[in-house]
């Protein structure tokens, strides 16, 4: 692996795990009354055009990471509604 991939995986690393906290924290105390639906819109749908484009050029760091951010983003879009 050659250390432009090794930096997209570890660029797509950092932003996805820093969903993470977000998740737990909405899961926990079961609110996201503070996230707002519409990020959450615009933010997936940046998130599938990434993978898309990902896919186009053929770029796994691309793909897993917005394959997984994306899967992070709609787990919050459905507690926002389950709470809310």
């Amino acid at each position: 692996m050659d250390a432009t991939v090794l930096i997209g995986y570890l660029a797509g690393t950092f932003t996805t795990v820093s969903f993470l906290p977000q998740v737990i924290r909405s899961y926990t105390t079961r609110s996201t009354h503070d996230i707002s639906f519409k990020m959450l819109l615009l933010f997936g749908a940046g998130m599938l055009l990434w993978t898309i484009y990902g896919i186009l050029v053929n770029s796994m760091p691309i793909i897993a990471a917005n394959v997984i951010t994306f899967a992070l983003v709609v787990v919050l879009m459905a507690m926002k509604v389950k709470y809310n």
